[in-house]
């Protein structure tokens, strides 16, 4: 026995003074690099140093003003190390694991530098706990190699070699069914337990006594348990792992091993194909391990899914929705404690923006008994997470304080859970009103669901209806007594735990100030008479109720009086300007008239000026700037068009393109347009036509050319161009001969056409659709997608692509042009989810892309309804503050009228159009179809008289 304690005790000393060997000569080659470098770069290592020191002071200033700037913790431990500041260093990596889960590379960098420090104050237990931290951030098997490793240098002290075989086990259970590195770790520690058998077994030649044949028998079926137990996982290269155990074994390999060992052969073949997809995958692979865990989750193995999700997350550590997948998987599969606290707990460090990760980690705490400092501790951190709504807010204090209420026990009058509780919606109403709405200018909670839950808490469990009273009363001050709904609320607690004095109280409240749905209210307040009242109270019930529905007709009847008697001043007011225009027009062809050669000029260029444009500029067209590809619509040209029927083949309105050798006065006759324009009224299919405008005017032959264009999409029936007095608009309608051909032809949107972008939309007859919405616009805040601007006006797709691919799955990008097809700086880019949008804006914003500084939000449009339903009481300028007109980022660019400028004159005070709608009307003359009951839209005939007057 003494001999093999010597021989083993040997064998351990060599194996330390060869790691011992190693080191010293990875330090002199070091010291050797570091005195070469100093001899030839001595003149420039202070200007380095002055240079390392002034921006390690910027970066620690920048973390003491925001110690979550990821990046900034990075580069700061980046410098750190190259000065070779151990203390500094250290302290801030303990500063950034605090904060964040820190990647393997960092962890393998810091343990490497802690391994050197380590050796000169020979105490090895700080390494250990170092350890322990880094295995607890990310499954990463070379963490636990180094481990491994690192603890074999310390297996001759007392109890080392158990320490060893410990960590050893531990790494199995974390790593060991990593399919593609999973065997480096079988392998190191098959390979350790052959040195042991190297020192216990006897010299040759000599007969082991009973002591070392125990040792030795007991240390060879540690080697063949290592291998059976190996050969039952799927790892990849698995044959070679059986074939070295048929080598090794003198015994063979037994049956139940070989079935083990196939069965587990054929379960790695079916999940070779995911692995072979996720080696050939550029990162961060989040499809590729989503069919991974896909398959495994059908597979059943609760380890192997634990295993792919810890690998899926170790690549994409800041995607919430996997955080999310791999926590519910845990919570509701698993649910081992340990296990289950640790995983919430990496997820909110990784993303602590998400809301949902932390409410999903308050309700695992109180599901595995966590004490109630604890709950508390994290709900604080997640008060401090920085949430991009306020209804985030909303909701994880809704979490706290259900997780308050269950604490209580209700059969007592009063205890010390129950005033906690209490003071909880105290203090998380003062937060909503001064910290959220301080943040984000509103308070997120406009229907008070908190203070409703604290009322109905009062009357149902407390039995204080008082309370629930003054809680009520204070929700209707903050603007809720309009709504109807906010009343009946109120109502139906009064009717649950109240008395039916207060419930006629409420009810006559709420027929005194409802807004909204005055005659709902009314009628509740009957029906409950009818079941509770007295004759006295019924009377007194109809007689308010006649009352208020009385004065709120009454109301109405004076909006629409006033809204009609504005629409007949504006009438009064177009019709006074044309009439004062076409006289000023009648003087000025009187005056130019009786010079010879200047009536057909001057007819051109009223022609032009009655519709406000440029005879080199097209018709213009609504191209919403905001987070849609393309808006499809005719435009104003088609509601002309279908108005007047004046656009017809080849029938101009005032002057059609006149063939070679023709007289440039001819003019076609007023009968002729006519009739064209009623055969091709009869023609003309709008359900099977579509609508193309920003076309050259400089076109040869449109007809021909569209008609070659859109044969692709199906067979053509007609192509009608519109001219103008000098040719060709730009614009035409292309008729297919079947309604299938539409979809196809409006794919062709925005394709280049003599250096333009095309742009095609529906031709919808808005007499027979009034309510046919042209532009159809997403007003709502788009939380999975991102508006980038101050871009290059070079940046390309691919580049942008490049900037964003590595903060989550990119669906779309669309970088906004004009009309011509130039880029404007601008783009949107649509992530898979608004984490990645949200992730997005935080990694990018502020970013300098070719010189330029990029500036990166969440998409949030303009809104549209002011404009689609404007107060007539008042000036479009005045119907609400711009910003709420305008959106987040103001006023876009392309909000062109499609209303004729002749027709159309603002006063001074009305506010142009929003991006791409229609601006109120100033009179009713301009034929809006979104003002049909407050104006009286244009007749053909009135078209008629206005495009072929002379």
């Amino acid at each position: 026995m003494a001999a093999t304690g010597n021989a083993e005790e040997t064998q351990l000393q060599e194996m330390e003074e060869e790691a011992g060997m190693e080191r010293e000569m990875d330090s002199d080659e070091e010291e050797g690099m570091g005195i070469e470098n100093s001899d030839d770069e001595e003149d420039d290592s202070s200007e380095d140093d002055k240079e390392n020191e002034a921006e390690i002071q910027r970066l620690e200033e920048q973390l003491s003003i925001n110690a979550f700037d990821y990046n900034c913790h990075v580069d700061l431990i980046k410098l750190l190390r190259q000065e070779g500041e151990l203390p500094p260093l250290r302290k801030a990596r303990q500063k950034m694991s605090e904060l964040f889960p820190l990647t393997e590379e960092i962890w393998l960098d810091w343990l490497k530098d802690e391994i050197r420090l380590t050796e000169e104050e020979q105490n090895r237990e700080k390494v250990y706990e170092l350890f322990e931290m880094a295995v607890k951030d990310y499954i990463c098997p070379e963490i636990w190699l180094e481990y491994a490793q690192y603890s074999i240098g310390g297996m001759g002290l007392p109890g080392g070699m158990e320490k060893v075989r410990s960590i050893f086990e531990r790494a199995l259970t974390a790593v060991g069914l990593h399919m593609t590195t999973g065997a480096t770790l079988w392998e190191a520690y098959r390979e350790f337990e052959n040195v042991i058998l190297a020192t216990v077994q006897p010299p040759p030649g000599s007969v082991p006594t009973c002591e070392q044949q125990e040792l030795l028998n007991a240390q060879l079926e540690r080697i063949h348990t290592l291998f059976r137990r190996q050969l039952a996982i799927p790892l990849m290269d698995m044959e070679g792992t059986y074939a070295e155990y048929e080598e090794w074994s003198d015994q063979g390999v037994s049956d139940t091993v070989s079935h083990k060992y196939k069965r587990a052969l054929q379960q790695m073949e079916k999940s070779k194909p995911y692995e072979e997809t996720l080696m050939a995958a550029e990162p961060p692979k989040l499809a590729e391990y989503q069919t991974y865990i896909d398959y495994e989750q059908k597979e059943g193995d609760p380890a192997r899914i634990q295993i792919i999700f810890e690998r899926a997350l170790a690549e994409n550590c800041l995607v919430p929705d996997m955080w999310a997948k791999y926590t519910k998987y845990l919570d509701r599969q698993l649910k081992i404690k340990d296990l289950v606290l640790s995983s919430h707990d990496r997820a909110v460090r990784n993303c602590p923006w998400t809301m949902g990760l932390w409410k999903n980690y308050l309700l695992a705490l109180e599901r595995h008994g966590a004490d109630h400092h604890t709950i508390s501790d994290v709900f604080e951190k997640a008060l401090n997470a920085g949430f991009i709504q306020a209804t985030d807010y909303v909701n994880i204090w809704e979490a706290y304080l259900d997780y308050l209420r269950r604490r209580v026990d209700f059969s007592k009058e009063s205890s010390r859970e129950l005033e906690e509780l209490r003071a909880a919606f105290t203090r998380s109403l003062d937060y909503m009103k001064q910290d959220v709405e301080e943040r984000f200018s509103e308070s997120g909670d406009p229907s008070c669901t908190i203070m409703q839950v604290w009322a109905k808490i009062e009357a149902l469990h407390c039995k204080n209806i008082q309370k629930a009273r003054e809680l009520w009363d204070s929700i209707m001050t903050k603007g809720n007594a309009k709504f109807a709904n906010m009343w009946l609320e109120y109502y139906n607690l009064e009717r649950s735990y109240g008395d039916a004095l207060h419930c006629r109280k409420a009810l006559h409240r709420a027929v005194q100030c409802t807004s909204d749905y005055p005659e709902h209210v009314c009628e509740v307040l009957l029906t409950f008479e009818r079941v509770e009242g007295s004759l006295e109270d019924w009377d007194a019930a109809v007689q308010k109720t006649e009352t208020r529905l009385n004065r709120v007709n009454e109301q109405r009847a004076k909006v629409a009086e006033k809204e009609a008697h504005l629409v007949r001043q504006e009438e009064e007011k177009t019709e006074q300007r044309r009439r004062a225009k076409a006289d000023k027009k009648s003087q000025k062809k009187g005056q130019k008239g009786s010079r010879p050669g200047e009536k057909r000029k001057a007819e051109d260029e009223d022609n032009e000026n009655e519709w406000g444009e440029e005879s080199e500029q097209p018709p213009k067209r609504h191209r919403g700037e905001g987070n849609q590809g393309s808006f499809r619509g005719g435009g104003a040209e088609e509601y002309m068009e279908t108005e007047s029927g004046l656009f017809g083949r080849r029938a101009p309105p005032c002057r059609r393109q006149e063939p070679p050798g023709a007289k440039r006065g001819q003019q076609m006759a007023p009968a002729t347009v006519r009739k064209t324009q009623e055969d091709n009224s009869e023609q003309r299919k709008d359900d099977c036509s579509v609508f193309i405008s920003n076309l050259a005017f400089s076109m040869e032959d449109p007809e021909k050319r569209l008609k070659e264009l859109f044969e692709s999409c199906g067979p053509v029936q007609s192509v009608r161009p519109v001219y103008a007095a000098k040719g060709f608009r730009g614009y035409c309608y292309v008729q297919f001969e079947g309604k299938t051909s539409v979809p196809e032809a409006l794919k062709m949107d925005r394709r280049e056409v003599d250096g333009r972008p095309m742009f095609v939309s529906p031709c919808v007859d808005k007499n027979k659709n009034p309510d046919f919405k042209v532009f159809k616009y997403n007003t709502n805040l788009e939380k999975h997608k991102i508006f980038i601007s101050g871009l290059p006006f070079s940046c390309t797709k691919e580049q942008l692509e490049e900037l964003c691919k590595d903060q989550g799955t990119i669906k779309d990008i669309r970088l906004v042009t004009n009309r011509s097809g130039k880029p404007k700086g601008l783009a949107y880019v649509e992530f898979e989810d608004e984490a990645q949008a949200s992730q997005a804006v935080l990694k990018l914003d502020g970013t300098v892309l070719q010189e330029h500084t990029l500036s990166v939000a969440i998409s949030n449009p303009p809104p549209r309804n002011a404009a689609d339903k404007p107060d007539f009481s008042r000036p479009m300028g005045a119907m609400m503050p711009r910003a709420m007109v305008y959106g987040s980022r103001g006023k876009g660019r392309t909000q062109l009228s499609l209303i004729p400028r002749s027709l159309h004159r603002q006063t001074g005070s009305e506010s142009k159009a929003e991006n791409g709608t229609a601006p109120k009307p100033t009179g009713g003359a301009s034929g809006d179809a979104g003002f049909e009951a407050q104006a009286k839209p244009m007749s053909n005939s009135d078209f008629a008289k206005m495009l072929l007057r002379k």
